[in-house]
């Protein structure tokens, strides 16, 4: 099997579980040379999904409350476990979709994938600790918008999922680890922490990627990811920004600070 038909598998499976299982194996034989080859496969313009939850337009989300009850709690980690599984298809969709990339690119967004899925099971069993599981909400499909938006080039898929809607996460996890502590939830906390962490290093990825891949073609890179967001990104960026983070991923100000 070629990488990016283990890409395509992942896509093509329904139920979190399968993803999170293909997921690991996939990473593992790369890591280890088992798959070698990164090929070429058609990857679906949606991945396969579950029949739960129901996916509404963000517009009709209901609204969370601080996340001091049980039901807030779950409402907060359901939100996050959706958009984890989504961030597990977003990687390998970037892995099948660009070809002809350097293979460090390829072992960027095999480890992304390969972090999601922890992460997404990380949350599913914090919802079973409370009685509660992926699916029990329903959530909103604005992740995978942002994917069909930009799925024609690499530099505005970089420009807008990992550069602004995983940076975003960036700005408001530590609020959400803090509300999880003052709530007394410390495995919760612990998760979001984890998944904080590693994040930076997603945006890191994406950046690294944005300033190659702007280089290759002659563009000033600030410059082209701002004109990228107003083109692709349909929502607004919107402040307070968690410079440290953001900047420990290489994502300066000079960027977002003149769009927000």
């Amino acid at each position: 099997m070629t990488l990016a038909a283990a890409a395509v598998a992942v896509l093509s499976a329904a139920e979190p579980s399968e993803k999170i299982a293909l997921t690991r194996a996939a990473a593992a034989e790369w890591r280890e040379g088992r798959i070698a080859e990164i090929g070429r496969a058609a990857p679906p313009e949606r991945p396969a999904r579950p029949a739960r939850p129901e996916l509404r337009r963000p517009r009709d989300m209901p609204k969370r409350r601080a996340a001091g009850s049980r039901a807030t709690r779950i409402a907060l980690l359901h939100a996050i476990a959706h958009i984890e599984l989504n961030a597990i298809d977003l990687a390998w969709d970037a892995v099948a979709r660009f070809a002809d990339m350097p293979r460090a690119f390829y072992d960027d967004w095999v480890r992304v994938a390969a972090e999601e899925a922890e992460h997404h099971a990380l949350v599913a069993a914090r919802l079973a600790a409370l009685g509660a599981g992926y699916g029990d909400l329903p959530a909103h499909d604005g992740l995978w918008e942002a994917a069909i938006e930009t799925r024609h080039d690499l530099l505005a898929r970089l420009a807008v999922v990992p550069l602004v809607l995983e940076a975003r996460g960036l700005d408001v996890t530590p609020d959400m680890i803090e509300r999880m502590e003052r709530f007394g939830d410390a495995e919760s906390a612990a998760a979001l922490r984890r998944i904080y962490e590693e994040e930076i290093g997603h945006v890191a990825a994406g950046m690294r990627w944005f300033r190659w891949e702007a280089a290759r073609r002659g563009l000033d890179p600030s410059t082209t990811w701002r004109a990228l967001v107003a083109r692709h990104f349909r929502g607004r960026l919107k402040p307070p920004f968690n410079e440290a983070a953001r900047s420990a991923a290489g994502l300066p100000s000079e960027f977002y600070a003149p769009a927000a």
